[in-house]
């Protein structure tokens, strides 16, 4: 392609990015306008549709999902660091693992992603310290697709405020960024079920007495999303937002923990809900490392051969609820094929009991399983 036509077909793109945002700007006015009762529902239902459309469509054309780092997971779990420049996230890295971020006192230090692993109750934890997040970076100012494109690894995000500055902004501008890329921080997934089909048009089920949302309004939201003929089927009450979450394909659920650092230097109580620290002075750092393991939702299975005495140095991890037949698969397929039966000790009735392969096992539990041809 020739440069002209590189910088018209550029020109283009712009014009037409102009638009798409000149529209989304138009139906957030109309929403914020619209007083939401039963008889506006479906009105807003599709306006909201609408707008879910063209800001995936703006941020495709702005930049897409970014390039990334080429990051990949590792350990039992992955962690990510997020907050603005300067923050202390580099210290904070350098406190709780392994690795050797470079730490200044200016903006923008870290210019790729640092990462570490922090041990902690036997589980490696992979920490990762990404570039520091800017207001906009859902729409890719200051290399934010790349930033989010890390984030979209983690297990937990922790979002890293400085006390010694407008701290509550900072955290409401990063959340508020995650949420526009997708993000749907300490939230479950609702539990609707949808299937598509090629004729017969849309069918919508609901398990609840009142639900929130009327059978039109679905069909509505789900005619802008381009589903026509299938079935719906709506186990909670969810709002229009929830649908909308349950039609968009880059939705992703995870929990998040909000960290205080540099606590030293505030002045009175803080009045936000975070783990205080000082990643500098080493302040509450292990208080910290427990409330990640929590988040995380981990937890130590210690494994014992028939006849010997267990490993309690080395804990398998797995997350919580995981039954005893999920033990066997992580082991080897063939566990699970050849599976008996398990004796538990720890959180069963009584020591060494006989139990099968649903049994969900608890934190520091011993496992010892029985195999068909052992």
């Amino acid at each position: 392609m020739s440069y002209r036509n590189q910088m018209k077909k550029l020109e283009e793109e712009a014009k037409e990015l102009s638009a798409t945002e000149s529209q989304i700007k138009e139906i957030e006015d109309e929403i914020r306008k619209t007083k939401y009762n039963k008889a506006t529902q479906k009105h807003i239902g599709t306006l909201k549709a609408k707008l879910a459309k063209l800001r995936e469509k703006s941020s495709k054309k702005s930049g897409g999902e970014g390039l990334g780092y080429g990051i990949k997971k590792s350990g039992d779990a992955t962690v990510v660091l997020v907050g603005f420049p300067s923050v202390g996230k580099s210290t904070l890295l350098n406190q709780l693992s392994n690795a050797e971020s470079k730490v200044a006192g200016y903006d923008f230090t870290t210019l790729k992603v640092i990462p570490g692993v922090l041990d902690y109750n036997g589980a490696k934890l992979q920490i990762l310290d990404v570039p520091g997040l800017v207001e906009g970076a859902s729409v890719g100012k200051g290399r934010g697709k790349e930033v989010l494109s890390v984030i979209r690894i983690a297990d937990l995000v922790i979002f890293v405020s400085d006390a010694s500055k407008n701290y509550k902004k900072q955290i409401d501008i990063m959340k508020n960024e995650l949420y526009e890329a997708g993000f749907r921080l300490d939230q479950k997934k609702p539990d609707v079920t949808i299937n598509k089909s090629n004729t017969g048009g849309v069918n919508v089920g609901f398990t609840m007495k009142k639900p929130e949302l009327d059978k039109e309004t679905i069909k509505e939201v789900l005619k802008q999303f381009g589903f026509m003929n299938g079935e719906i089927i709506i186990r909670e009450n969810i709002n229009i937002d929830q649908l909308i979450d349950c039609l968009s394909k880059n939705r992703m659920y995870r929990p998040s923990l909000t960290i205080l650092n540099k606590v030293d230097l505030l002045k009175g109580k803080s009045g936000i809900n975070a783990v205080e620290i000082s990643a500098l002075k080493g302040i509450n750092l292990e208080n910290l490392r427990e409330k990640i393991w929590k988040k995380l939702g981990l937890m130590r299975v210690f494994m014992k051969r028939i006849g010997k005495v267990p490993d309690m140095n080395e804990p398998m991890i797995v997350k919580d609820g995981t039954t005893v037949l999920q033990v066997c698969r992580k082991i080897h397929k063939e566990f699970a094929d050849n599976f008996k039966f398990a004796k538990v000790w720890g959180s069963s009735k009584f020591e060494g009991q006989k139990l099968g392969g649903e049994y969900k096992l608890k934190d520091r539990d011993i496992l010892e399983l029985h195999l068909e041809g052992l």
